[in-house]
């Protein structure tokens, strides 16, 4: 599986603390050192690599630990303030690296005997009293200020940390990704085309332009013995029903699914020869060419290559392509999707699209249909039916402003059971809480949004929203 490939997360941890303290309390030292490993376990738990900057209480020791996260290449620095902390120590270490970073203040107990709580327990409870500060001197330093405030004890703290992990992670991926841009978009979407520069300046994503010539190689190459193998993970990983009510499908040709099964293939080929993370493609094609052969045969290979973790986005969609990584490394997966309809009487939307989808995150057997025309599209053969797996499930689309930036949308819902419509398509029952269909229509309509979107399971907004503020990116939330 491809997806095996992620490396852990790195996280640079220290805590912080006023060397003043140390002798006139002599038990805090101890006491804060105790807490930090204690801390360090939790961080290891949540499947991250911890640098261990030690404990930071003068400015001295602030170079050495900026320096050792930076050599370190960490994805997160995590501050976190054991006891006072003077600013100026906290400062040098943010400016030393281009990794995020997240001040923790914790307080240690819910509550105190206010009749005879002590000045040496009060320094080692009160940790959080240094945030407003550190918060002033990163904002007049032009440093971003994240934090989390709050309890060691409570729940919500540990979950918004395995956020910021999962989030500074997920834009290390970005940074380090590459895409690939195969044929040209689909003509006129004028919502659809973007800014190649943008992906790299704002996600840090490489964008690999590739021809149709480069794929075409690769499918003359592929072996019979290699297209045998292929239908046969094909007939495992499929159901192949008979044709659905739907007029232009048919029973799944042997003709059609052995040319799907050669050009999964050389998909393969492709993805790994130009070590790609991602692809979004589409190819119009004149008069039955090669091309448009070759690009009416694509929905099977990318669909698989979806489900491994390579998010493959239908009619060159280069946004909705860096949405679907985006949820496929928050293992949420992340499908291909438009709004299909609004059902009112059932007061839910039906999400789906033609062409590839999240196989690994169905709710059962996929169907591989047998298509005589894709609607809008040239060329015939298999398509892909499938809905996503019930429960939570978020919505995330990218788009471009007119000013040239991007901006995302989210929405969280969740995916209900009953009948999707049987032609061929990825389609899934989507339900907004109270919101009705049409309002919630309306809604995500006027944020801007490209007409697609990635569909994921889980309930992803706030590793979103930390992910939108680490890209410096405006998140519009149109319901959670």
């Amino acid at each position: 599986m491809y997806r095996e490939r992620r490396p852990k997360p790195k996280i640079g941890y220290f805590g912080s603390g006023l060397a003043a303290y140390w002798p006139q309390f002599p038990y805090l030292l101890t006491a804060v050192q105790e807490t930090m490993q204690r801390h360090i376990q939790k961080l290891e738990a949540m499947g991250c690599e911890v640098v261990d900057g030690g404990l930071v209480d003068r400015a001295e020791r602030s170079a050495e630990v900026g320096d050792l996260f930076a050599r370190e290449q960490v994805d997160l620095i995590i501050g976190e303030i054991m006891t006072y902390t003077a600013s100026h120590v906290l400062v040098p270490i943010a400016q030393r690296n281009i990794a995020p970073y997240l001040t923790l203040g914790l307080q240690m107990v819910p509550t105190v005997d206010y009749e005879n709580i002590g000045t040496h327990d009060f320094t080692l409870i009160g940790a959080a009293m240094t945030a407003p500060e550190v918060s002033c001197a990163f904002q007049r330093c032009g440093l971003p200020f994240n934090c989390v405030i709050g309890g060691d004890f409570q729940e919500r703290v540990w979950v918004q940390v395995q956020e910021w992990i999962e989030a500074a992670a997920v834009k290390r991926a970005l940074m380090n990704s590459r895409l690939g841009h195969l044929g040209h978009y689909y003509p006129g979407m004028l919502d659809m085309y973007t800014d190649f520069t943008m992906h790299q300046g704002k996600l840090g994503t490489h964008i690999e332009i590739l021809e149709m010539c480069d794929l075409a190689d690769r499918v003359a190459k592929v072996t019979e013995a290699e297209i045998d193998a292929r239908v046969a993970e094909t007939k495992a990983m499929f159901h192949m029903p008979p044709p659905g009510y739907d007029r232009i499908t048919e029973q799944v040709q042997p003709e059609d699914l052995r040319w799907a099964a050669q050009v999964a293939v050389a998909e393969d080929r492709l993805v790994d020869d130009f070590n790609l993370d991602g692809l979004a493609y589409y190819y119009r094609g004149w008069k039955d060419n090669e091309y448009e052969r070759i690009a009416a045969a694509m929905i099977l290979g990318n669909s698989m290559l979806t489900a491994r973790g390579i998010p493959c986005a239908g009619e060159a969609d280069l946004k909705t392509c860096a949405a679907m990584f985006v949820l496929e490394h928050f293992n949420a997966g992340g499908s291909f999707c438009e709004m299909y309809l609004l059902d009112f009487e059932g007061g839910f939307v039906v999400a789906g699209h033609d062409g590839p989808g999240h196989l690994a995150i169905g709710d059962k057997k996929p169907i591989l249909r047998g298509m005589k025309l894709f609607h809008g599209k040239s060329g015939h053969g298999v398509s892909v039916e499938f809905n996503v797996k019930n429960g939570p499930v978020t919505m995330l689309g990218l788009t471009q402003t007119g000013q040239g930036r991007f901006k995302f949308i989210a929405a969280e819902g969740e995916s209900i059971p009953g009948p999707i419509l049987q032609i061929g398509n990825t389609n899934t029952r989507v339900k907004f809480g109270d919101m009705g269909p049409g309002e919630f229509g309306q809604a995500w309509a006027e944020t801007g949004s490209t007409h697609h979107f990635a569909l994921g399971i889980g309930h992803q907004l706030g590793k979103i929203e930390k992910l939108a503020k680490l890209l410096d990116i405006e998140l519009v939330v149109v319901t959670r």
